[in-house]
């Protein structure tokens, strides 16, 4: 295990449970069908619960472009690893969607609407309004980079030698973190505060061999990953400004 095999697995695991969940709750004869809203932020959060533990010791769990640029800026973390760490993310996220549509792949075949085939990989608005849009992408990514932020700053000194990310917060803290942004602010974008949570999965909806499937909706793609990162960038600059 290294740091960016951890941040691999650690983001396949996260897109497996959030993936997972989506499918779960909008695909046919599914055993949770129409589970709800609740039931996929809590999924979600309990995701990242699971990819922290795993991959908090070895990489400081990133999970997230966002969290990696906004901790370089913020000068908790070397701008030559943010490459590697993104590509692992991204690459990540994509190979637990293409588990998920293997695991669910009765279901996606027998439903008929090829959005509901797409919920599991990739974000999509519920008014179609790309300002708006963009702007709920900055403001919930802002929430989930500024406390993570001031968080990992408060614990710089008793963190020593360890790696810095998600897992300074504490695996539970960023799962509550998640949870409730997902919940107050998640209801216009479906919240993917993580430029790698939807592009490698919307990746894999492109190529994977979909019975049905729809467009991959390229032309919002820009959405879940600029306003990720812009969003972390205020933050971070945020901190810098108001200190720890």
């Amino acid at each position: 295990m290294n740091s960016y095999i951890a941040e691999f697995i650690g983001t396949a695991l996260l897109l497996l449970m959030g993936s997972g969940v989506v499918a779960n709750v909008v695909l046919k004869q599914t055993k949770g069908n129409n589970g709800g809203w609740i039931v996929i932020t809590t999924a979600w959060a309990l995701g990242v619960f699971i990819g922290v533990v795993v991959a908090g010791p070895h990489s400081g769990a990133h999970l997230n472009p966002a969290v990696s640029v906004a901790l370089a800026i913020a000068g908790m973390f070397d701008w030559n690893l943010v490459p590697g760490y993104v590509l692992a993310q991204v690459l990540g996220g994509g190979i637990g969607a293409t588990v998920t549509w293997l695991m669910y792949k009765d279901h996606f075949d027998i439903t008929d609407d090829p959005g509901l085939k797409f919920a599991p990989f990739a974000t999509a608005p519920a008014i179609r309004n790309l300002s708006s849009n963009f702007l709920s992408e900055v403001v919930g990514t802002f929430v989930l980079i500024f406390v993570i932020l001031y968080t990992t700053g408060a614990n710089l000194e008793d963190l020593n030698n360890t790696p810095i990310g998600l897992g300074a917060l504490g695996a539970l803290p960023v799962a509550l973190l998640v949870w409730v942004i997902g919940l107050a602010l998640g209801g216009t974008t479906g919240y993917a505060i993580n430029p790698a949570r939807d592009l490698g999965p919307r990746l894999a909806h492109q190529f994977l061999p979909i019975k049905g499937k729809g467009s991959s909706d390229w032309p919002y793609s820009w959405v879940p990953i600029v306003g990720p990162l812009l969003g972390a960038s205020l933050a971070a600059g945020a901190f810098l400004i108001l200190g720890s």
